[in-house]
């Protein structure tokens, strides 16, 4: 079998050579096969270069070994010759296990010090990403996936597999952690990646996870391109009056993104705005005929008066 540790240095390789002498960076291990990997790769293609690395891990206290589980990553990183930290998180559960466990997880990353965070996300995360995208509905940049770089965000193994990281992992000699999370089919990733792609691939036939994840490369071009075009005009709006006449006039991929924009603006939490919450506001621009107030995320409030949207915010 061929090896497949070249492929992942290769992939972290490229994000490295931009950083310049004395930049932190920082890998999140979940003691998982793909972060293993990644920490492994990063160890390696930094040895020449002046940089410091170093390792986080986070404790989500949400099962009861976890600490066992995060005093193993340390004792992995050691191996590696690596220091990791632990970093405990309380985890409020107020938008579903999973998205409760991912929101408290990327609070803590961003207060770590660092200039970079490598993320381990690999091809299939991608793939699965958008196929709960096209579920939600949520248009073309929930489509889009993720992005490689996003602020001081890194996600190189994009185009590599799980399968690599795992193959990798057992060249290295380094034993990976399989989360119960991973098995439990009350999560919509899990079933996305145990049941929907499987299924997909017996029925339509192979190369689906590919086909996925180029059509995300081609959508987050297309994303990036309308958010651009939505930033200029924002410029010279006023969100919390904004004038119906002139939005109408727009194109609508254009008109929801200011949409969003102004209902985050007003006080909803971000990523809480669905299609149909856009729609309602956006029946208010062009059907209108006297209907009442918008009710949004957040206690947020839009309502149409002579001719224009009033975004305000109820405080409990």
């Amino acid at each position: 079998m061929n090896s497949d540790l070249p492929a992942i240095r290769s992939a972290v390789r490229p994000f490295l050579e931009k950083m310049v002498a004395g930049d932190r960076i920082v890998v999140a291990v979940s003691g998982g096969a793909d972060s293993l990997a990644l920490a492994y790769a990063l160890v390696m293609e930094s040895k020449k270069l002046a940089l410091q690395l170093c390792a986080v891990t986070i404790d989500h206290q949400i099962q009861s070994n976890s600490g066992e589980q995060a005093n193993l990553v340390v004792e992995q990183m050691k191996q590696l010759n690596l220091e990791c930290i632990i970093v405990k998180v309380n985890v409020e559960n107020t938008e579903g296990l999973e998205a409760s466990a991912r929101k408290a997880r990327y609070s803590a990353l961003d207060n770590v010090a660092a200039d970079v965070i490598f993320l381990g996300h690999t091809h299939n995360d991608q793939a699965e990403n958008v196929l709960l995208g096209l579920a939600r509905g949520s248009g073309t940049r929930s489509l889009s996936g993720m992005a490689e770089v996003n602020g001081k965000y890194i996600r190189p193994f994009l185009s590599i597999t799980r399968e690599q990281t795992e193959h990798a992992c057992n060249e290295i000699g380094l034993t990976p952690w399989n989360d119960p999370h991973n098995q439990d089919s009350q999560f919509a990733r899990v079933r996305v990646r145990t049941q929907t792609l499987p299924i997909l691939e017996e029925t339509i036939g192979p190369g689906i996870s590919d086909a996925l994840v180029r059509s995300a490369k081609l959508l987050r071009d297309d994303a990036d391109a309308l958010d651009q075009w939505a930033e200029e005009v924002i410029v010279g709006l006023d969100l919390q009056h904004l004038d119906c006449t002139f939005l109408q006039g727009l194109p609508r991929a254009i008109r929801s993104r200011i949409i969003r924009r102004a209902v985050y603006a007003a006080g909803a939490p971000l990523g809480s705005l669905s299609a149909e919450h856009v729609g309602a506001v956006e029946a208010l621009i062009c059907a209108w005929n006297g209907q009442g107030p918008a009710h949004l995320p957040g206690g947020v409030k839009v309502e149409r008066f002579s001719g224009r949207l009033s975004l305000s915010r109820h405080q409990p």
